[in-house]
C-alpha cells in the first residue's frame, strides 16, 4: 500500500523543470543538436557592403518577407495560434501573387492535429460535505483517472470496500526525503492500482508534511488509464476537511479528462510543368511563440517574451517564397515543383511527418527534396554553409565536385554532412527513401531566444544561398530521377546529460502510451536487440515508459556497458529483448 512502500529507483526532477529539460534534449534544433548533427561552430554575420544591381528584387523581397514574418504582431508563430494563422495568410498571399497553384488538402493549406496532452474538463468536480472545491487550486485528478462519477459516505481512517480511500503522503515523503531515486509519481500510480485491487472505489491523496511534494496536474503524462479515479487535495483544503481522522465525509466527485489539442497548418503550393517527376522545396515557418512549449533558450520562464525567429525560420520561409517566384519563370521544366512551408517543426517535425504520411502528390514521383532551415546568418568572412543529406544520392557529390559548375556556387564554402537524418524536416522525406539536401548557415547566440530579430539577418548572404539553390535545381533539370542512397543516421538523444543512447528516433507525434520509434539506427543498441521502426517501447530496465519524459528518465540511469531488458509492442504483440549500451 501507499505508506512506507518504495518503487524501483528512477531519477526524479521538479515537474516545472522536466518539461523544459525534455524539450531541450529532444528539440530538433537544440544547441547541442545542431552542433552534434552538423559538426560546426558558432557563426556571426554582418551585412555585405556590395550588392549586385541584378539582385535587388530578391534582396528587397527577402527584407519584406522576413520583417513581416518576424514582426511582434505574429507573436512568434507558435503552431496553432493566431500568429501562425497570420503567417499562413501571408505565405498564401505570396504564392497567389506569383501564380503558384494550391496543392493542399484545404486549398493551399493542409491541417494536422497537435496533441498537447490531457486537460481537466469543466465537468470535473469534487464536493465535500456540500462544499465544492475549486478545480486546479484546491484539488485535481491525476491524468490517468478514468471518466466517472460517484457519491459515497466514507470514513477517513477506514478502508472499506467500494469506498474512496484516503492517504496522507506525509510519512512516505519523510522516509524518502534523502532518497534520490524515489519517484513519487511512480509510487502513486503503482499503489493506486493496488488500492483498486483491494477494493477501493477511488483514491484521495493529501500531504500534511512540510515537504513540498510538487504535485501538479501533468498533462503530458500518458500513463495507461486506471479503473478508479485518483485525486489530490491541496494542503489548505485537506486541513479543513481531513484533520479529524475519525470523521465520515459526504463525498461527491466526477472526473472528466479530455485531450488538449491544437491545429497546425502546412502551406503547399505547386508549379505544374506536366512533368513525370516533382522536386520538393521546403522550410518550416513556425517558431516558439512566447516559449510556452519549454523550448526557449531563455532560462527565466517567468519573463515570457516573444520569440520572433527571424533566422529560425523566417529566413528559410522567405527563401522558399523567393525560389517559388524564380522557378515560376524558369525554363527548367523537366520537373514539377512543390513548395511546402511546414508548421510544427519546433514540436518535433509534426508538419513534415504529417505530409509524408498524407501526401498531396504521389511520393513515388518525387525526385528529391531540398530543405532550408536557418539560412539567414551567413558569415561574411568564412561564407560557410552546411549542406546536410550529402550522402543521400550520388548526384550531390557529382554536382559539388564538377569543375564546370564552380562559377554557379556563389563563392560559398560548403561543409558537407552525409546523413539524411537530422534536426529538421528533410528527415521526414529521407525516411521515405527520397534524396534530400539540407541548407543551414550555423548557430548563433540568438538561437531560440527573443533576440533572433530581422535586423541581424545577412540579407545579401541569404540572397547568395538562394541563387546557389536555384542554380543547383536548374543544373539538375536534365538529370532525370536521382538515385537514392541510405546513409548513417544522426542521433537525437545523445548529450552531455546522457552517457548512453538506444539509437532510436522517437515519433514526436505519437500520443499514446510509451515511445514509438520512428526510426532505428543501424548498429545501435535498439537495432542489435531487434527493435524496428514502429515499435512502441513500454518498459526499459524495469522502468515503465509512458512518455518521452519517462523514457529520458530511464536512459539517465544507465552507463556504457550496462544491459537492460526492454519491453515493446509490435502490432498486437508484446515482445521483450535485452539491450546492451
Amino acid at each position: 500500500m501507499f505508506k512506507g512502500q518504495k518503487t524501483k529507483p528512477v531519477n526524479t526532477f521538479a515537474s516545472t523543470n522536466l518539461t523544459a529539460m525534455v524539450s531541450f534534449f529532444f528539440s530538433k534544433k537544440t544547441l547541442f543538436g545542431k552542433l552534434f548533427f552538423l559538426g560546426i561552430g558558432l557563426a556571426t554575420c554582418s551585412p555585405s557592403k556590395q550588392i549586385p544591381k541584378a539582385d535587388t528584387e530578391t534582396l528587397n523581397n527577402l527584407k519584406r518577407h522576413i520583417q513581416y514574418l518576424s514582426d511582434d504582431k505574429l507573436e512568434g508563430r507558435r503552431t496553432g495560434t493566431p500568429g501562425e494563422q497570420l503567417a499562413v495568410d501571408y505565405i498564401v498571399s505570396q504564392f497567389r501573387t506569383y501564380g503558384i497553384l494550391p496543392k493542399g488538402t484545404e486549398y493551399y493549406t493542409q491541417s494536422f492535429l497537435v496533441n498537447d496532452g490531457k486537460k481537466i474538463d469543466p465537468l470535473t468536480e469534487l464536493v465535500i460535505n456540500g462544499n465544492r472545491l475549486e478545480t486546479g487550486k484546491e484539488f485535481f485528478p491525476f491524468p490517468y483517472s478514468p471518466d466517472m462519477s460517484l457519491e459515497a459516505l466514507p470514513a477517513i481512517a477506514v478502508q472499506e470496500a467500494e469506498m474512496p480511500w484516503f492517504f496522507d503522503l506525509k510519512e512516505t515523503l519523510e522516509e524518502n526525503k534523502t532518497n534520490p531515486h524515489f519517484d513519487l509519481h511512480d509510487y502513486i500510480r503503482i499503489n493506486s492500482k493496488k488500492s483498486k485491487d483491494r477494493g477501493a472505489s477511488a483514491v484521495i491523496l493529501y500531504n500534511s508534511s512540510a515537504i513540498d511534494d510538487k504535485l501538479v496536474f501533468e498533462g503530458k503524462d500518458r500513463s495507461e488509464q486506471l479503473t478508479i479515479p485518483v485525486l489530490y487535495v491541496a494542503k489548505a483544503a485537506a486541513q479543513k476537511y481531513f484533520n479529524d481522522k475519525a470523521a465520515s465525509l459526504n463525498i461527491k466527485l466526477r472526473v472528466s479528462i479530455g485531450q488538449k489539442n491544437r491545429i497546425g497548418y502546412n502551406v503547399i503550393g505547386y508549379i505544374d510543368n506536366r512533368a513525370a517527376t516533382t522536386v520538393i522545396l521546403g522550410a518550416h515557418f513556425d517558431h516558439l511563440g512566447y516559449g510556452e512549449d519549454g523550448n526557449s533558450m531563455l532560462r527565466n520562464a517567468e519573463q515570457a517574451m516573444i520569440h520572433n525567429g527571424a533566422d529560425d525560420n523566417a529566413s528559410g520561409t522567405s527563401a522558399l517564397i523567393e525560389l517559388a517566384r524564380k522557378l515560376k519563370s524558369s525554363k527548367a521544366r523537366n520537373n514539377n515543383y512543390l513548395f511546402i512551408a511546414f508548421s510544427g517543426e519546433e514540436l518535433g517535425l509534426f508538419g513534415s511527418k504529417y505530409f509524408t504520411e498524407n501526401p498531396t502528390i504521389d511520393l513515388k514521383q518525387v525526385n528529391y527534396m531540398i530543405n532550408m532551415d536557418m539560412v539567414g546568418r551567413l558569415n561574411d568572412s568564412s561564407k560557410a554553409v552546411t549542406v546536410g543529406g550529402y550522402g543521400t544520392s550520388p548526384a550531390w557529390s557529382e554536382y559539388y565536385l564538377a569543375p564546370a559548375l564552380t562559377g554557379k556556387r556563389q563563392d560559398l564554402q560548403f561543409k558537407k554532412d552525409s546523413s539524411g537524418t537530422g534536426p529538421s524536416d528533410h528527415t521526414s522525406f529521407y525516411r521515405k527513401d527520397i534524396p534530400v539536401l539540407f541548407f543551414f548557415t550555423g548557430l548563433h547566440t540568438d538561437y531560440h531566444k527573443p533576440t533572433d530579430d530581422a535586423d541581424k539577418i545577412n540579407y545579401a548572404g541569404e540572397q547568395a544561398i538562394i541563387m546557389h539553390i536555384y542554380n543547383l535545381v536548374e543544373s539538375l533539370n536534365d538529370r532525370g530521377k536521382l538515385a537514392f542512397l541510405k546513409t548513417r543516421e544522426s542521433q537525437t538523444t545523445t548529450s552531455a546529460r546522457f552517457s548512453v543512447s538506444m539509437g532510436i528516433m522517437p515519433d514526436y507525434t505519437y500520443a499514446g502510451t510509451g515511445v514509438r520509434a520512428d526510426g532505428v539506427t543501424e548498429g545501435k543498441p535498439a537495432q542489435k536487440a531487434g527493435l524496428k521502426a514502429g515499435d512502441i517501447i513500454t518498459e526499459l530496465g524495469g522502468n515503465s515508459i509512458s512518455s518521452l519524459e519517462t523514457y529520458m528518465q530511464a536512459l539517465g540511469k544507465f552507463k556504457k556497458g550496462d544491459r537492460a531488458n526492454v519491453k515493446f509492442k509490435r502490432g498486437n504483440e508484446t515482445l521483450e529483448a535485452i539491450v546492451e549500451f
